[in-house]
């Protein structure tokens, strides 16, 4: 008895309403004084109840003097709620007002374990596209992930330092790297974006430890996307031009580079 009460309960009716519809269906039809007396219950309160539940449609009332309730059968009265619960549900799902702008969160990652487990987890949930910009040492953390997401059709597009990186299908080229940013002081960096959505950004050394920066924010994405896409211009540039840029250019190309990056 004791769980069905709590079952009705959590369906949203009172305690009070769930005890006179349980005495219903147990003792028939019977008058307000004769629930109020079986359940010890005041009859103002009882009978303010069952109009209540008469008007929702779970009682049916005698037109008699005194007017008898009872109780829609169960398999009714589950439908009915059934019903109510279908339509409040499709209401709400139509209706319900959607948070036009969300403030993108910016979250710190410590410790290389942090660091593998959320960028496995969102390697993982790839559809389309990762783009990854890190050294050669740290590239083989992510082999298994990453043939994995590419296996499943998504396409890697790499910023990777030649180092001993095993030949791939994945695109790698030689970036101009500076000494300074590559200093075990502040380890080095690597970056991923995922699906043009999200992102992590991180440093990793062996004297340092590992910390990583995740966020979805437009401007941070763009800003990455950015820098990639002048690596991949830089790059083409240069296979397609080849010692011309120095005949063309001569010391002057590298003072360029040098004075911007």
């Amino acid at each position: 008895m004791d769980q069905l009460l709590q079952h009705l309960r959590n369906l949203g009716f009172t305690e009070m309403e769930s005890k006179i519809m349980v005495h219903l269906s147990q003792e028939g039809a019977s008058s307000g004084y004769e629930v109020s007396k079986r359940l010890g219950a005041s009859r103002s309160n009882v009978y303010a109840v069952l109009q209540r539940l008469h008007a929702r449609g779970f009682l049916h009332c005698s037109d008699g003097e005194p007017a008898r309730y009872t109780m829609l059968p169960p398999e009714e009265f589950t439908h009915m709620i059934s019903n109510h619960v279908r339509d409040s549900l499709q209401y709400v799902e139509q209706t319900m007002p959607m948070q036009r702008t969300r403030r993108p969160d910016f979250v710190t990652l410590q410790g290389d374990g942090q660091v593998m487990e959320t960028l496995a987890k969102e390697i993982a949930r790839a559809k389309h596209e990762i783009i990854i910009d890190l050294c050669a040492d740290e590239a083989s953390l992510f082999h298994d992930e990453l043939k994995e997401a590419e296996e499943r059709g998504v396409r890697l597009l790499w910023s990777c330092d030649a180092g001993n990186v095993e030949p791939s299908p994945f695109i790698h080229w030689q970036p101009i790297t500076d000494e300074e940013t590559q200093s075990l002081s502040e380890g080095r960096k690597f970056s991923f974006v995922i699906d043009r959505k999200w992102s992590l950004l991180g440093s990793r050394g062996d004297h340092v430890g590992t910390l990583g920066l995740v966020t979805e924010h437009p401007v941070m994405i763009r800003l990455l996307l950015g820098y990639f896409a002048q690596e991949l211009i830089i790059y083409e540039l240069e296979q397609d031009l080849g010692q011309e840029i120095g005949v063309r250019y001569g010391p002057h190309y590298e003072h360029v580079w040098n004075k911007y990056v």
